[in-house]
């Protein structure tokens, strides 16, 4: 049967897309990394230097670089060159969260986070997989910090942030946080070929497939020490752009393709990762969409749900329905192997219904994304300001033209 991922027209679309949100992202670059855009695409001067944006538009450009974008491998070395210097703690190791404006200074007093270290292994690891000088130093010391500081071999999974000098552990652990260090895993795998980062993604995708189990596919996100399950953590701050209150619709997405990648990667050497994987991400995604995707207003995927699946925080964010994309062409494609025609149709209506969705409602002009919509269709600023990220946007624009395995850096280094 047709699908709507590989039909040469939307490939088009996005391949003109990526290349217009590329020369878009390439603004961001400033002394000492990548700044914040605001939503007219100006660095805001006020704003700190954030380590998981300038890793992120690191990763877009490396990726941007292999497509043969001209500038993107300059801006990629830019931001490789951040990462070895002023973001680096030659002190006490790991990376600073954040830099002042002029770029030349840690800001002062803020903890390091598990998140944002895995976008330098991101980063690091695709910069790898297209040849970039240092990389591979700079990835295997990424790789070491996690030893060092975030992998709990306890509970197979990752702490959530230390003070500065890595004296002391917050005792909050987050799901968002491991979700963004299974991609790292993978991709450090793809770059390294060293199984034990594989191996700790799949741990991390089996720990989400029995919580989802036992919380009908609505992820909790938060946990105390010990990681027991705190599911009305931060119900007084519903709208955090990090730590919102409830369940995610977008990080069920989000999950689903990871395990689907993960379920690639274990096959592709000849492992047989067993049914589990597929059936959670196809419970993921359902779970998701019957909860998230609402025909009120201007229709769209909301940012969070509470435990019952009613929507708490309605704004629409850009990177919610590009995860929903990705996840509806992941579970496709798969579908689609497995000559399941039935499910790789319900995958071709969610692919074309969201992407169609964000095509009317998001895309301001090529390149250009608003990142977040209130329910009356007016850009909104509840959760995130301006347009900070193109990474969401860049993977969204890019799977369809890539397997599943290996990941997005190493599939276009093979091309």
């Amino acid at each position: 049967m047709r699908t709507p991922w590989r039909e040469e027209a939307l490939l088009d679309a996005f391949a003109e897309d990526f290349d217009a949100l590329v020369g878009f992202a390439s603004a961001s670059r400033c002394p000492g990394g990548f700044g914040t855009l605001d939503a007219e695409g100006v660095i805001e001067a006020e704003a700190p230097i954030e380590l998981w944006i300038t890793c992120r538009m690191t990763y877009v450009f490396t990726l941007a670089s292999m497509r043969g974008i001209e500038g993107a491998a300059e801006l990629a070395r830019h931001g490789l060159e951040a990462l070895a210097g002023p973001f680096h703690d030659d002190e006490h190791g790991g990376w600073y969260s954040a830099l002042v404006p002029s770029g030349d200074a840690p800001v002062e007093g803020a903890r390091k986070e598990a998140y944002a270290h895995a976008f330098v292994i991101l980063a690091a690891a695709a910069a790898t997989c297209a040849g970039f000088e240092g990389a591979r130093a700079l990835l295997d010391e990424a790789l070491k910090d996690q030893d060092l500081h975030w992998w709990e071999p306890s509970f197979g999974r990752v702490r959530n942030s230390w003070n500065p000098d890595f004296s002391e552990c917050e005792a909050y652990r987050g799901l968002n946080a491991n979700m963004h260090t299974v991609e790292a895993y993978l991709a450090a795998w793809d770059a390294t070929g060293e199984r034990i980062w594989l191996d700790r993604a799949r741990e991390m995708c089996r720990f989400v497939a029995d919580l989802g189990a036992r919380f009908g596919w609505r992820l909790p996100e938060h946990f105390g020490p010990g990681w027991v399950v705190k599911p009305e953590m931060f119900a007084d701050n519903p709208a955090d752009p990090f730590r919102p209150y409830g369940a995610t619709p977008g990080h069920g997405f989000e999950w689903a393709r990871l395990i689907l990648h993960t379920r690639a990667a274990l096959v592709a050497i000849g492992d047989a990762p067993g049914a589990w994987m597929i059936d959670v991400a196809r419970e993921l995604v359902n779970r998701a969409d019957s909860d998230g995707w609402t025909d009120e207003g201007v229709g769209g995927i909301v940012y969070t749900t509470d435990f019952d699946g009613r929507p708490v925080v309605e704004t629409r964010m850009h990177w919610v329905v590009c995860e929903a994309v990705n996840a509806a062409c992941a579970l496709g494609v798969v579908d689609e192997e497995r000559g399941d025609e039935e499910q790789t149709g319900i995958q071709s209506e969610r692919f074309a219904r969201f992407v169609a969705w964000a095509d009317q409602y998001l895309h301001e002009a090529p390149g250009r994304w608003i990142h977040e919509l209130g329910g009356d269709g007016a850009p909104s600023t509840t959760v995130w300001a301006g347009k900070a990220d193109a990474y969401h946007l860049a993977q969204m624009l890019l799977l369809p033209r890539i397997a599943l395995a290996p990941g997005f850096a190493a599939a276009l280094a093979n091309a």
